[in-house]
This record gives C-alpha cells, sequence and structure tokens, in this order.
C-alpha cells in the first residue's frame, strides 16, 4: 500500500486541524475454546483467553500512533455473543462472564469489550433468555463492558416477544444505575440487521462466521469532512458537496486501512475490516450536526436534513470503497445525540425531535443512538420505539439500532452526564400514545416479500 507525499500532508492537516482519529482498533476473538457446563470454569477460561491474545494490543497501538502521527483514540476487544457460552452452563445468573470480560479488559488496558450479546431475531433460545435476564445486572456491577441483542432481522423479520423483553432490560438497566444518571443504558443496544464484524460499541461482537482472531478498524472525521464542506463556495451545488465528502472520506478510509494492516501484521492476526463510519467525539467542531448545518440547513433537524444526511453518508460510502476493498461494520454516518455538539445544539432549540430523528436514521449507519428520555417512559413506549426503528431496518434491509437512556427521576429539558466519549445529552420529549396493547401483543412480525431473494 503507497502513501504519497500529498496523502501524507492532507492528513497530517487533518489530524492537526480537524479532529482526525482512528476512533478505534477492536481485535476480535472467538471464545468457543472456552465453552464449558462450569460457569465457574467458563469465566476463568474466558479471562485467560482473553488476557493473553490481548496483551499486545494496546502497546502495539499506541506504536502506530507514534509511528504514524494518527491519533487512535479507542482500543477495544470484541468477542463471541456470549449467550453462546451461556447455552452450555445451567446456571440463571451468569453475569459472572461479564464480570470476567470486564477484569480482562482492566487488565489488558482496552476502553470497552464488547459481546455480552444475543442473537434472538427467530426466536429466544434458554441461553439467551438467561443472559438477557442478566445484563441489568451485569452492566451495573461493570465499566467496561458492553451488551447488545439483536431482536430483527429482514430474512426473519421482528422477535416482537424479544423486543419487549429488551424494552423491559432497558428499563431495568436505567433502574439499577439511577444514581449515575442510567449509565449502564449506554452500554446497551437493540439491533435490527446486527452485523458480524462491527468495531464499534456498545455493538461489537465477534461473529461465528468470523476468524479465531482479526482487527477490526472503525475510521472516523467528522471534523475534515465539516471543514472541507465549509470551504466551498456558499454556491457549490449539491454534486460539487458530493465529489468533495467522496474524496475527503477516500483519505481518510486510506488512513483506517494503513493503520489495520500494520496493527494485524504486528498483532500476527488476520485483517479483518475497516468501518467507514463517522462517528462525532463531544469535541468541537467533531460533528455530523454540523456537516449538515454547512450544507446549507439553518440547523440540524430542519426540513432538508434527511437529505443533507443521505447525501452525506452516500457519498461516504462511495469514497471510502475507493480507499479499501475490506469495507465491513455499518459504514456511513453515526447521530449518536449525546456525543454530538451540534445534535445537543438542536435538541435544545428544538429543531431536532425524537421523530426527525428516527427519519433521519432511514438513511444513516445505525439508529436511534445515546438518546436520553424522561425517567417515567413507560415500557410499552419503549418497546414501541424499538419496534418502529427495527421496522426501518427490517423493511429497508439496512442496520439500525436502538440505545435508549431514560433518565430515571428527570423530564424533559435536563440533563444526563457521562463524561469521556459518552458525553452529554438533554432529556428529549416523547410521544407517549403508544397506549398498552400494540407492545404486549407479542409474536413475530412476519419477514418481508423483499427476504424472498433466493
Amino acid at each position: 500500500m503507497r502513501i504519497t507525499p500529498e496523502e501524507v500532508v492532507e492528513t497530517l492537516t487533518m489530524v492537526t486541524q480537524q479532529n482526525l482519529d482512528i476512533r478505534t482498533v477492536t481485535l476480535g476473538l472467538s471464545l468457543t475454546r472456552c465453552v464449558d457446563s462450569s460457569l465457574e470454569v467458563m469465566a476463568r477460561r474466558v479471562y485467560e483467553h482473553v488476557t493473553s491474545q490481548a496483551e499486545r494490543l494496546v502497546p502495539i497501538a499506541e506504536q502506530l500512533e507514534r509511528e504514524y502521527g494518527i491519533p487512535i483514540v479507542n482500543k477495544r476487544i470484541s468477542v463471541t455473543p456470549i449467550s453462546l457460552l451461556a447455552a452450555a452452563c445451567t446456571d440463571e445468573d451468569v453475569s459472572i462472564l461479564a464480570e470476567a470480560l470486564d477484569r480482562a479488559a482492566h487488565e489488558v488496558g482496552v476502553d470497552f469489550i464488547g459481546g455480552f450479546s444475543a442473537l434472538v431475531h427467530k426466536g429466544t433460545g434458554d441461553g439467551d433468555r438467561r443472559l438477557i435476564q442478566s445484563i441489568p445486572a451485569a452492566l451495573a456491577a461493570t465499566k467496561r463492558v458492553c451488551a447488545s441483542v439483536n431482536v430483527a432481522t429482514t430474512r426473519a423479520g421482528i422477535n416482537m416477544d424479544a423486543v419487549l423483553a429488551m424494552a423491559q432490560t432497558v428499563r431495568a438497566c436505567a433502574d439499577i444505575t439511577a444514581e449515575q444518571d442510567s449509565i449502564a443504558c449506554a452500554k446497551l443496544v437493540v439491533f435490527a440487521n446486527m452485523v458480524e464484524d462491527n468495531p464499534f460499541m456498545a455493538g461489537a461482537v465477534h461473529g461465528m462466521g468470523e476468524p479465531d482472531a482479526v482487527i477490526n478498524v472503525g475510521i472516523s472525521g467528522p471534523g475534515a469532512v465539516r471543514a472541507i464542506v465549509a470551504a466551498l463556495p456558499k454556491d457549490a451545488d449539491l454534486t460539487t458537496i458530493a465529489e468533495a465528502i467522496k474524496a475527503t472520506s477516500f483519505k481518510i478510509t486510506r488512513a483506517g486501512e494503513l493503520v489495520a494492516r500494520e496493527a494485524a501484521k504486528r498483532l500476527g492476526v488476520s485483517m479483518g475490516i475497516v468501518d467507514l463510519s463517522l462517528a462525532p467525539t463531544p469535541a468541537e467542531g467533531d460533528s455530523v450536526a454540523e456537516i449538515i448545518e454547512a450544507m446549507g440547513v439553518k440547523r440540524c433537524g430542519g426540513p432538508g436534513t434527511t437529505a443533507a444526511l443521505a447525501l452525506l453518508n452516500d457519498a461516504v460510502k462511495k469514497g471510502g470503497a475507493m480507499g479499501t476493498s475490506s469495507i465491513g461494520g455499518l459504514s456511513g454516518a453515526f447521530i449518536p445525540v449525546s456525543e454530538d455538539q451540534g445534535m445537543i445544539r438542536a435538541v435544545e432549540c428544538g429543531a431536532l425531535s425524537l421523530e426527525k430523528l428516527e427519519a433521519m436514521t432511514s438513511v444513516c449507519s445505525v439508529g436511534l443512538d445515546m438518546i436520553a428520555i424522561p425517567g417515567d417512559t413507560s415500557v410499552e413506549t419503549i418497546a414501541g420505539i424499538i419496534a418502529d426503528e427495527c421496522a426501518i431496518g427490517v423493511i429497508n434491509s439496512k442496520t439500525t439500532a436502538v440505545r435508549l437512556i431514560p433518565a430515571i427521576g428527570k423530564k424533559v429539558g435536563d440533563r444526563v452526564y457521562f463524561g469521556g466519549l459518552l458525553g452529554e445529552a438533554p432529556v428529549m420529549a416523547v410521544n407517549e400514545w403508544a397506549g398498552t396493547v400494540f407492545a404486549r401483543r407479542g409474536g413475530r412480525f412476519p419477514a418481508p416479500l423483499q427476504s424472498l431473494r433466493n
């Protein structure tokens, strides 16, 4: 992979002036060799395997930062969905496995470890059930563990029983960490069409179709894209804007490709994918909302926002596709409210509502992400929001997700504070007309006609 001097100069400018970074280098690990009928034995094996396989991850990432001058913000691990391990034992509470993962993550120095997860889009097995009911205790007892549950796919439809169970789980996570602004909810995501190679938290898992160990890299760079768009003439048309975003995305992706290959080579594992996502941070200027505003929408959430986001997402994918042959993960633009200062301002001034965010998720990479809602929001309302988002994913054959934070004791206009990458968020208004019947009907929302592709 040849990098030209011009690319080096442009990349350094992005790093020093526009918040460009590699958002995460994520080591995916299979835990299938850790399976045992004894939960205690399994937990010990999980800890030993993760610490032995990941002990060089952080030092190598730090070495690459120094050599290439590109910050690598997060070093993370994803593991086999833990529900598969839970199926081998009979214990009702399997949170001990989360505690083993947390200790291992602390030992090797990574920021987060993902994979306390289950896939229940077509039905819930006993191991899945026990993992889901263990999620609140597991996330309350750990700092670095993230959980995710897939409740829908285009091929299977939506498991509405699982949707209700996850709404109840979200509420339980909020209650058990109420004194910490319900932070457990910030580490839990509910998916439709979950992918097996996502390097981003909270939804990272190491899929069953993956090698024993693999490096996946998530790039970023909304600040660099915003700077390029803002520098264009005021009369630049949308084709010109799209071309500029494509060119910038290409350069960012090349940096991610280089880091991914080198990290995999030095760790002696397979290189997996480069996730092309634009992931904002709480830093000023590092904002997807501000890209939309630089295109000419007065405030993110106003008319034109969904179209602008669709153009952005498409241009990022096109540019990134020319920069790497290893595209994967989610790849597009993220719109997490708490992690994006532009989104926060849009909520505070009334330009951006939950309903507009839902519309935006039809064209972005993920879904309703890091959104604080009133603490008294009903379980049925939460289930309805999850179901709506799953429907968007299932009907449009794309990944969608929900990461809601019912802020216990707080109302619209209050704030939750998490610090670090998770940021802070204003509590948003929720439409409370969900009722009590729809979410509790259960059953399976049938797969749409477009699922019949064979």
